[in-house]
């Protein structure tokens, strides 16, 4: 598929959000966006990725069109991390959307699941929200992400209402992914490992050591490889046990673009070569700091 290239003048991407608490909330929200969308010119139908008990409910509520709809339990569609469902949405887009990216999609996050199960994990939702307005730019895709009180709280749909253009409190993309890059990390614990020369040989028996399988470590050790985009300033330190194996490298170059990681290469296979790309999709955490002189890239696998 095409490479993503944002950000751009004018955006095509329509990125809207709907706040609802009870299941006729979630009716009223649901119904007018599909119905828009079953009307609109060079559109395949609408598709739906919602918790299963509400995709049930807009089966009876739309009748007869449900049948012309495409409905995904959201557990089955933000099953990884967020950088997964950048991937699972770029490639959904080519392979369904119409001309240029067309299709509505109603869209409700897994927040009783790994979206909100800790401050991390939301923040990086929260991310992949607001990067997605300059991901999906140039798409003319319209979506609409379902935020249901009962199980997103109000810190979390608060939060998100910065992340959509279609509040009155919105923030620009690289405004909102800067503070949440600004955030201190803690440091590396007192006993980390120093590898001066992180080989990925090296680093994979590190990871086989500390208890990771043998193929999860070689994983790991080719996205530690692929994560820096130059020469390190200082090697690696490596802490933690099998599955949360963490590597910090410290480049002499800064990554400050704020998508780093997450514009889908052109070749849909997951491979090495791809940077960072590969990186965020073979492990579950990669916070990125500026330190002055280069940028701290700190990588957890699970």
């Amino acid at each position: 598929m095409s490479t993503p290239q944002p950000p751009v003048q004018h955006s095509e991407f329509d990125h809207r959000m709907a706040v609802f608490g009870s299941d006729d909330e979630w009716i009223a929200a649901a119904l007018p966006f599909l119905e828009e969308g079953l009307a609109a010119p060079q559109e395949p139908p609408p598709t739906v990725i919602a918790a299963p008990a509400k995709l049930d409910l807009l089966r009876d509520a739309l009748g007869a069109d449900a049948k012309a709809m495409t409905f995904i339990p959201h557990t089955d569609w933000y099953a990884g991390s967020a950088a997964n469902a950048v991937s699972q949405s770029a490639g959904y887009l080519a392979a369904h959307a119409g001309p240029g990216g067309r299709i509505h999609l109603l869209m409700e996050p897994d927040w009783s699941g790994r979206a909100g199960r800790s401050a991390r994990e939301t923040a990086e939702w929260i991310r992949y929200e607001s990067l997605a307005n300059l991901l999906f730019a140039p798409f003319r895709t319209t979506a609409l992400c379902a935020y249901d009180t009962r199980t997103a709280g109000s810190a979390i749909v608060d939060a998100a209402r910065r992340a959509h253009p279609d509040t009155p409190v919105y923030e620009a993309p690289a405004r909102l992914a800067g503070e949440l890059d600004a955030l201190p990390l803690p440091p590396p614990p007192p006993g980390a490992d120093l590898l001066e020369t992180p080989t990925p040989e090296a680093v994979r028996a590190w990871a086989v050591a500390r208890g990771l399988a043998p193929a999860e470590a070689g994983l790991f050790a080719a996205a530690v490889a692929e994560a820096a985009p130059g020469p390190l300033a200082d090697g690696a330190l490596l802490w933690g046990d099998a599955p949360a194996c963490v590597c910090e490298l410290r480049t002499a170059a800064r990554v400050d673009d704020p998508l780093a990681g997450f514009v889908p290469p052109a070749t849909a296979e997951l491979e090495p070569g791809q940077g960072l790309w590969f990186t965020r999709q073979v492990c579950a955490y990669v916070d990125i700091r500026d330190r002055g002189e280069g940028s701290a890239i700190r990588i957890q696998y699970a």
